[in-house]
């Protein structure tokens, strides 16, 4: 969602008179937040198919179906000159309404799942996050080194204001620990369980999601007075960029923002690829460990190995500034622009 928020600000900049209509799928949050950027919302069913049980199949394809006749109903009404796609099955009833309209396909993992691989059937132009994604698209029409868009409420954010956002203490590094919106368990687990050793050597921002948040604000009221003052735990935050300007290091899952938002600022990280879903966020910290500016660490490890991982780079000023460096030569903060352009190029070329 938020990478496609990115690039609809961005277009609106350019062309302020734009009219815009997303769609998606029906309930959840998505809405919500769409509607508060103020941009008309409609949905349409949609159900995945790939790996479901048999006995869901029907019920999943019929919604499908459905989806599709939605969809065209959409598009007679709203009449687009191009769509945008970055992803998921509730894509797919308007991709396949929509198969002679112009279509936009942006790839935020390195690794296309399978809904982007039905997607880019469609699609005129597909953007990509990264180089290493366009050998995954076979006889693509038009592949686009973009970048990942980035929300331009990140950008508003220096270390000194950060710094000074937290009451952070400059003479000592800042670690940030994230799992997402509900968190990632192991990696919270981990984190507490090794808490005093990691807050003698570091400030800690640890974003602990909703699922594991009573359980550790339990325990961080218990924390001595000197190292309570060194740790800043929230469930959500929503001054995101605040954290990562702040931040020395982070230890998070690897999803696509990670080819982003850490590049944007410079930020080394320490990344544990989920382990029970697709390999698609294996693929991504392979990508910036390949370029020095992450290190890997396995799920099943964390317990051993996190520790002197974290020592071992908030410790060695020469290799942080090394890997801060590295992670920094990843950015695209224009991203957003690009492919805001290629949808005015692609709209145009198809309007007499």
């Amino acid at each position: 969602m938020y990478p496609a928020l990115a690039v609809l600000e961005a277009l609106k900049k350019k062309h302020p008179n734009v009219e815009t209509l997303w769609v998606g799928g029906e309930g959840g949050m998505e809405e919500e937040l769409v509607t508060r950027a103020g941009i008309p919302y409609r949905s349409v069913p949609a159900a995945g198919v790939h790996g479901v049980g048999l006995r869901a199949l029907p019920g999943n394809l019929a919604k499908l179906t459905r989806g599709v006749i939605a969809s065209r109903r959409i598009l007679r009404s709203f009449k687009p000159d191009v769509l945008f796609f970055t992803g998921g099955y509730v894509a797919a009833p308007m991709a396949v309404a929509g198969n002679r309209i112009p279509t936009v396909l942006y790839v935020p993992d390195i690794e296309p799942g399978l809904a982007l691989n039905f997607l880019a059937h469609f699609a005129d132009v597909i953007t990509v996050t990264a180089p290493d994604s366009k050998k995954y698209f076979k006889n693509p029409k038009r592949i686009v080194l973009s970048g990942y868009p980035l929300r331009p409420d990140l950008e508003a954010w220096s270390r000194e204001k950060a710094a000074s956002y937290f009451g952070l203490d400059s003479a000592k590094p800042v670690l940030l620990v994230t799992g997402g919106s509900k968190g990632a368990r192991s990696i919270n687990t981990t984190v507490m369980n090794h808490l005093h050793e990691l807050l003698d050597i570091a400030q800690i921002i640890h974003i602990t999601g909703s699922l594991d948040w009573q359980a550790i604000e339990e325990k961080s009221r218990r924390l001595p007075a000197g190292l309570k003052a060194r740790y800043h735990a929230t469930p959500y935050l929503h001054e995101m960029g605040a954290a990562l300007a702040a931040a020395d290091l982070v230890l998070s899952r690897a999803g696509a923002s990670t080819l982003g938002e850490y590049p944007f600022f410079g930020l080394p990280a320490v990344l544990v690829p989920y382990p029970y879903a697709w390999r698609y966020q294996k693929v991504n910290a392979d990508y910036l460990a390949g370029h020095n500016a992450a290190v890997i660490l396995q799920d099943e490890l964390l317990e051993d190995k996190l520790l002197p991982v974290i020592k071992d780079i908030l410790l060695n000023e020469h290799k942080r500034e090394s890997m801060q460096a590295s992670m920094k030569q990843l950015s695209n903060p224009r991203a957003a622009d690009v492919i805001a352009s290629q949808l005015v190029e692609l709209a145009g070329e198809q309007t007499p």
